[in-house]
């Protein structure tokens, strides 16, 4: 029931529908600053606070609107997905509201809080472990006997399609303040969200690079793009950036982010809990892990930024106080 990938990249103009779709359902995330954020870097910093999105992440955006554009007699069998949460979380909220049933595929480690909070949307959870089973065809499985189209978290034209009106945002907002940025730094997963932003932006902001950031053990986008074509990497991903851990790009996302995305940024993930940190301190944000991705290529200086205008999409905020503590408590912990 999941059906082939439609290869066809979204365009500009099914960005701009997908923002409609979305009107008065998911948030206009601010775009912030801070004072004490720009003293610590030596730049001005704008941070996409998409962790104050509905559920929690951008990834309600997607889901949103990948679902809603499912013809009317696919969308009220219900909806299947796979994730270790922030699309999870999504599904589950977007299904409710909709009032379809959502039944998601989720790894046995996701962390407690995502899996919890899917929960409370009234989602049918289906635990699996990462490590022995395929999520992508235990979730096709579930699709086929359940009689129910998937809705993936990353590798299709809809769901980039809302992801990257949080690219249609950032520009608004840039021009509304009268700035232009040097770069913009986005947390990378399955890139979705990336290839989203970079297809707003080459329209609305061209010229302005995109890099995606990865955990430096996840850094399959990185090397695709050093090496021109899709690089799976060996074995199960781990990282504290749980959000960000695809082994390899998905297929349309990477034919999209090869051709206008800037050259990829690798942290490590004491960098990730130290952005955090300092996104805590300086802004008040809560963040996860991997949504701290960006701000993390700032604060650890992977990507030079005093004396310039940036902006660092903070993803999501879905995390387990454990690691939040871990986080606000310093490098000596972590």
């Amino acid at each position: 029931m999941g059906g082939t990938v439609d290869l066809r990249p979204p365009d500009f103009d099914s960005l701009v529908d997908a923002a409609r779709l979305l009107r008065g359902v998911a948030a206009v995330t601010p775009l912030l600053r801070s004072d004490a954020l720009d003293a610590r870097l030596g730049a001005s910093v704008w941070i996409k606070a998409e962790c104050l999105q509905r559920t929690g992440s951008f990834k309600f955006r997607g889901a949103w609107t990948n679902i809603s554009r499912l013809p009317e007699d696919r969308r009220r069998r219900g909806v299947v997905a796979y994730s270790s949460g922030n699309h999870a979380q999504a599904v589950a909220a977007a299904a409710r509201l909709q009032n379809i049933p959502a039944t998601i595929a989720m790894p046995l480690d996701a962390p407690a809080i995502k899996r919890s909070r899917t929960e409370s949307w009234g989602a049918d959870v289906r635990p699996f472990d990462r490590d022995a089973v395929d999520r992508v065809g235990f979730a096709e499985a579930l699709a086929e006997d359940l009689g129910r189209p998937i809705v993936p978290p990353y590798d299709h034209p809809d769901t980039i399609a809302g992801q990257g009106t949080v690219g249609l945002e950032i520009a608004s907002q840039c021009r509304a303040l009268g700035i232009v940025p040097d770069a913009v730094v986005v947390p990378c997963g399955g890139g979705g969200l990336i290839a989203g932003i970079a297809t707003a932006l080459k329209t609305a902001m061209p010229g302005v690079p995109v890099h995606p950031c990865e955990p430096a053990a996840g850094n399959d986008t990185l090397r695709s793009l050093e090496a021109g074509r899709r690089i799976a990497l060996p074995g199960p991903v781990r990282s504290v950036c749980d959000s960000l851990l695809a082994e390899t790009p998905g297929e349309l996302t990477f034919e999209i982010n090869r051709q206008v995305l800037a050259p990829g940024i690798a942290i490590e993930d004491a960098d990730a809990l130290h952005a955090m940190q300092v996104a805590f301190e300086d802004m008040k944000l809560v963040l996860e892990p991997g949504g701290a991705a960006g701000l993390a290529a700032l604060t650890s200086g992977e990507k030079p930024c005093r004396g310039r205008t940036i902006v660092a999409v903070a993803s999501g905020g879905n995390v387990d106080a454990e690691i939040f503590v871990r986080a606000l408590n310093g490098p000596e912990t972590q």
